[in-house]
C-alpha cells in the first residue's frame, strides 16, 4: 500500500467509526496478506516436542517461528515439524556477540529460515563507540560474502547496547556496508526509552527487512524504573501503533513480524496473536 492509498484507507475508516450502522470489518486488515505474524520459539511452553510447539502456534494464528540460537533444536526434526505445521522457522538469533555468526548461518540454512539477527556488541566503560563501530562493521563485511552464498540476510538489531542510538546513525552504518545481504531489524518497543518507533521505520526505510513486536511503558519506567517500562502488553504501553502503521505503509513494508514478549500455552498465545492483529491491523 503507498502512501495515497494508506490516506485514502484511513479516511474510509474515520466513516466507518461515525456510523455505527456499518459493519467495523470494513477498517480491519490493511496489513493482511502483507505482514506474517511470528514468536520466539521459547515463548511456547507446557509442550514439550516442537512438532507440538509448532502445531500449536499454527492453531492459535501464527505463520512462524524466529528461533533463539543455533542448535536450539535439531535442524531434521525442526524442519519435519515445519513441513507438517505448516508454521515456517523464518529467522536465527544469533545474539549479542560478533563471534562465530557463520555457525548462526549455517544453522539458518540448515532450518530453511532466511535471516540471522545480529547485535554488535555493547558500548561500555572498557569499549570505545568509535572502536565497536569500526570493528563491528570490519566483522559483518568479513562474512557478508558468506551470507550472501547460503542466501541469508544478516540484520542489525536496535537494543540497549548504547550502540546507534539514533535512526539516521543506524541507517548510515547499515549504508556505508552497502550490500543487500545487510539490512535492519527493527524493533518497535526498544527504542521507546528514547525515541519514537514511527520516527526510526520512517527513517529507516525500505532498509527495515523485518520487524520486532512488544510495547513499552515510559509511565512504568518512569515510575518502577528502568525495565518495568518492558512490563505492559502490546498495544497498552507508548508505542503509538497507528503511527507505526502509517509509516509501515509508507514504506510498503512486507514480511515478518515477530513477537518478543512474554509467552506460555495455548491461552497467552492466542492473545498475542490477538494483539499483534489489532496494533499492526492484521
Amino acid at each position: 500500500m503507498d502512501r495515497r492509498e494508506f490516506l485514502k484507507a484511513a479516511a474510509l475508516a474515520g466513516m466507518v467509526a461515525a456510523a455505527p450502522a456499518l459493519s467495523c470489518t470494513a477498517q480491519e486488515g490493511a496489513f493482511r496478506g502483507k505482514i506474517k505474524k511470528a514468536v520466539v520459539y521459547g515463548m511456547v511452553k507446557d509442550f514439550k516436542t516442537p512438532a507440538d510447539k509448532l502445531k500449536l502456534l499454527k492453531e492459535t494464528g501464527f505463520d512462524g517461528v524466529e528461533m533463539g540460537g543455533v542448535g536450539e533444536v535439531d535442524p531434521d526434526t525442526l524442519r519435519k515439524a515445519a513441513e507438517e505445521s505448516g508454521v515456517v522457522p523464518h529467522g536465527v538469533i544469533h545474539g549479542w556477540s560478533l563471534d562465530k555468526i557463520p555457525a548462526s548461518i549455517d544453522y539458518a540454512k540448515a532450518i530453511g529460515a532466511t535471516s540471522v539477527l545480529v547485535v554488535p556488541d555493547k558500548v561500555g566503560d572498557e569499549l570505545y563507540y568509535d572502536d565497536l563501530y569500526a570493528k563491528s562493521q570490519a566483522v559483518y563485511r568479513e562474512v557478508i560474502p558468506y551470507a550472501q552464498e547460503q542466501q541469508i540476510l544478516l540484520l542489525v538489531e536496535n537494543v540497549w547496547n548504547n550502540f546507534l542510538v539514533s535512526p539516521l546513525e543506524m541507517a548510515r552504518y547499515v549504508d556505508e556496508l552497502d550490500n543487500p545481504w545487510l539490512g535492519a531489524y527493527f524493533d518497535a518497543g526498544n527504542v521507546l526509552r528514547y525515541g519514537w518507533s514511527e520516527h526510526w521505520v520512517r527513517a529507516l526505510g525500505n532498509r527495515i527487512k523485518k520487524i520486532h513486536i512488544k510495547d513499552y511503558s515510559r509511565e512504568k519506567q518512569e515510575k518502577e524504573g528502568l525495565w518495568k517500562g518492558f512490563d505492559v502488553e502490546i498495544g497498552e504501553g507508548s508505542a503509538n501503533w497507528a503511527a507505526i502503521r502509517k509509516e509501515l505503509a509508507a514504506i510498503n513494508f512486507e514480511g515478518w513480524a515477530t513477537a518478543e514478549v512474554g509467552g506460555g500455552g495455548r491461552d497467552r498465545l492466542a492473545q498475542v496473536a490477538a494483539q499483534m492483529d489489532k496494533v499492526l491491523d492484521l
